[in-house]
């Protein structure tokens, strides 16, 4: 078996695979979807070589399958991930990330005077993406951001 179709992470039967992670993303997004709290059986590879010769994650998630909600949130994350659902050791479905329009209770605002940050509410952003790159607005003070990747996650 060649270097290019060795398996460097377990097969599932059945589950989530998210592909294409950056290196070094894929701890921050199972923390960001609490994988580990809900007792799931994850297969996680780290730092995978691809063949371009830059790194990737990959986390596999059996018996369990993302909702359109929480694949959205992840494009902050991994804007060029795949989700592959996988049934039978077989990809049914396979998508892209794509930036959603608004995001809610992903990270708390930046703005200390924005009465998300005082008011039992979810966080809320507007997300705009052009030619110039990502920018989020608070849904509640206005405020724009472009630094995003350094916004707290919210407090659960």
């Amino acid at each position: 078996m060649d270097k290019l179709h060795k398996l460097q992470v377990e097969a599932i039967e059945k589950g989530t695979v998210i592909d294409h992670i950056p290196a070094g993303q894929g701890l921050k997004i199972i923390n960001h979807l609490q994988l580990i709290d809900k007792k799931l059986r994850l297969t996680v590879g780290l730092n995978l070589p691809k063949e371009s010769g830059e790194f990737k994650d990959i986390i596999k998630v059996n018996e369990w399958h993302l909702i359109n909600e929480e694949a959205e949130n992840l494009f902050l994350f991994a804007p060029d991930a795949t989700i592959n659902q996988i049934e039978n050791y077989q990809v049914v479905k396979k998508y892209k990330m794509k930036a959603p329009k608004v995001l809610k209770g992903v990270f708390e605002c930046k703005n200390q005077n924005c009465i998300s940050l005082t008011e039992s509410v979810k966080s809320r952003f507007k997300v705009d993406q052009s030619e110039k790159g990502l920018r989020l607005q608070c849904h509640y003070c206005e405020r724009w951001f472009r630094d995003w990747v350094f916004v707290r996650q919210e407090r659960k």
